[in-house]
């Protein structure tokens, strides 16, 4: 049939229909793996490489390993091959992985709750000392990283930290990573309820069991019970708040579907009230749900917070109480909000048994295992056998009686672990950079060290609460997007044309306040170099035009472009 005006269809070329496979949920009947990630974990579970480990390749070597144990189950165990010396951020999208692979790893040991006996903490140190180089950075999770470590000494590693209660049981991998929680969980005179028995029994049931080892990615956990809202719950896959219910009293808040790397999304309420003892129910009724409808087609798009944006809350609510409580939650109230604009227990504080808690601050999170010893004797010799890491690369020294308050906050300046720091020590943060990671671009835990440096020197006078966030590359491990200064890490030209190390920046983010994302000005690059001046000069020009009272991220949002820049 000719084509006329009225039949324009017939000389369109046909389309080939195909069969859309969907987006690989299992509850919709789509078991068959949709890319190699999905592949291998089909193949074999990832809690399944440690015997091959402990048998194989501990003996026979780095080139021993199976390229799909290498880059995929050793997560499972809290092991990623680390970056090679010497390759520029130019090359990080270019190179194939096992051109980026060094011969040696990072090994994340899982700290759920971030609680810690001085104990637990001496041997890390002294696996930092014996086989890590002296490594050990505290991330925002509540972990301790180690670096340099060959695959020959992993098995007598899990020894030594499995024989004080320590693991690396899917501290990575697409699997329940580290359930963060308060660090003055049952301590702080302030708390609406203690959630440690909740990450207690998620740990015992559910941490290591082939149940959930299996998910599209990671599902990331969150539980606190203080008024401080202290586990930025808002970018979880899974939070418990904790709030006090007209009715029933002191439970927790249900939160699901955060997140940040390259698409943000700040988790949503269900609406629901969880006491205590329904906890680890509702936690493995959400990931049940991750597990069975989350999205395994695409990576970029296997997180929970897609299916929960697809979803909305009433249907995500709905499906959590037919399908796999098969009971209906009760309603509950919001969290107020945070009764301090800092939320990492930094400082002085009085326990509910009298006794006092110390936080400090290392440098955006680094440390060394010699120093970490040196905690773990200064802990005990003021009284305490408990310290705790947070989710802003903090520590906390717990149980110190009064009279010995100041001896301890003396002893930890002396190692530049200061209890009493400014704004710019407190509040700066960095992710692993180039050090170490594949992925990153630039370099960031030196730069933030230094940039602390230069503004303290500047605005020595400055008290404001500040964040300020550096990351190595797009993925957002350091939280760019929620900082009030958020500094992804890329490659930029400087003035003579040349490509160098720079950051494309975020401006007031914000978590528990008016939770939101930080404003990117349109062409604002800063290079390494620059880094000290730009941000002297936004902060200068903050104080100046602020009102009174106004925080960063409020007066970030109305600035003109001019003044940001």
């Amino acid at each position: 049939m000719a084509a006329t005006p009225q039949n324009p269809a017939a000389s369109a070329p046909r389309r080939k229909v195909s069969r859309h496979r969907g987006e690989g949920q299992w509850a919709m009947g789509h078991h068959t793996p949709l890319n190699g990630n999905e592949q291998f974990k089909k193949d074999d579970d990832g809690l399944n490489v440690r015997t091959r480990i402990e048998t194989i390749y501990s003996k026979r070597g780095f080139d021993s390993i199976d390229p799909n144990d290498l880059r995929g189950r050793m997560r499972w165990w809290g092991l990623y091959t680390q970056r090679k010396p010497g390759i520029d951020g130019g090359k990080t999208a270019i190179l194939e992985p096992e051109e980026l692979d060094d011969k040696y790893f990072m090994l994340r040991v899982r700290i759920d709750g971030g609680r810690l006996t001085t104990q637990q903490l001496r041997v890390i140190g002294e696996i930092s000392q014996e086989f890590a180089r002296g490594s050990a950075d505290i991330t925002d999770r509540q972990n301790i990283q180690l670096h340099w470590i060959r695959i020959e000494d992993v098995p007598e590693i899990w020894n030594r930290l499995e024989a004080v209660g320590l693991s690396t049981t899917e501290a990575c991998g697409d699997c329940p990573r580290v359930v963060i929680g308060s660090p003055v969980a049952g301590i702080a005179e302030d708390e609406i309820i203690d959630g440690t028995w909740a990450i207690d029994e998620i740990q015992r049931r559910y941490i290591g069991s082939k149940e959930f080892s299996n998910l599209p990615r990671k599902f990331k956990s969150a539980i606190s019970g203080s008024p401080l809202l202290d586990v930025v719950h808002e970018i979880n896959d899974i939070a418990f708040v904790g709030v006090e219910h007209p009715e029933h009293g002191p439970g927790f808040d249900l939160w699901v579907g955060g997140g940040l790397s390259t698409n943000p999304k700040i988790g949503v309420r269900l609406g629901a009230w969880v006491p205590l003892a329904e906890v680890p129910d509702v936690w493995a009724g959400v990931i049940g749900i991750f597990r069975d409808y989350g999205y395994r087609r695409l990576r970029n798009r296997a997180r929970l917070k897609f299916l929960v944006a697809d979803w909305g809350p009433e249907k995500f609510r709905q499906v959590l109480q037919d399908e796999y409580l098969e009971r209906e939650l009760i309603d509950g109230p919001a969290p107020a909000e945070p009764t301090s604009r800092w939320r990492d227990h930094v400082g002085v504080h009085r326990q509910q048994d009298g006794n006092f808690y110390v936080g400090f601050a290392p440098r955006v999170g680094r440390v060394d295992g010699a120093t970490l010893a040196k905690i773990a004797d200064l802990a005990e010799a003021h009284g305490s056998g408990r310290v705790r890491t947070t989710v802003e690369q903090k520590m906390i020294i717990l149980d110190v009686v009064e009279d010995q308050v100041e001896s301890l906050v003396e002893a930890l300046q002396a190692l530049d672990l200061t209890a009493k720091p400014s704004s710019f020590r407190r509040g700066t943060m960095a992710c692993t950079g180039i050090e170490y990671c594949k992925l990153a671009i630039v370099e960031t835990k030196q730069r933030g060290s230094s940039l602390i440096d230069e503004l303290e020197r500047r605005l020595p006078d400055f008290d404001e609460p500040l964040t300020i966030n550096l990351n190595g590359c797009p993925n957002a491990c350091a939280r760019i997007q929620v900082a009030d200064i958020g500094l992804k890490g890329q490659l930029v030209l400087n003035e003579a044309g040349e490509q160098v190390e720079g950051y494309q920046v975020h401006l007031g983010g914000a978590l528990g306040l008016e939770a939101g994302f930080g404003r990117k000005v349109r062409g604002l690059k800063v290079t390494s170099e620059e880094l000290p001046d730009y941000v002297e000069r936004v902060l200068r020009r903050f104080q100046a035009e602020r009102e009174d009272g106004e925080r960063f991220a409020v007066w970030a949002a109305r600035a003109g472009e001019e003044a940001l820049s």
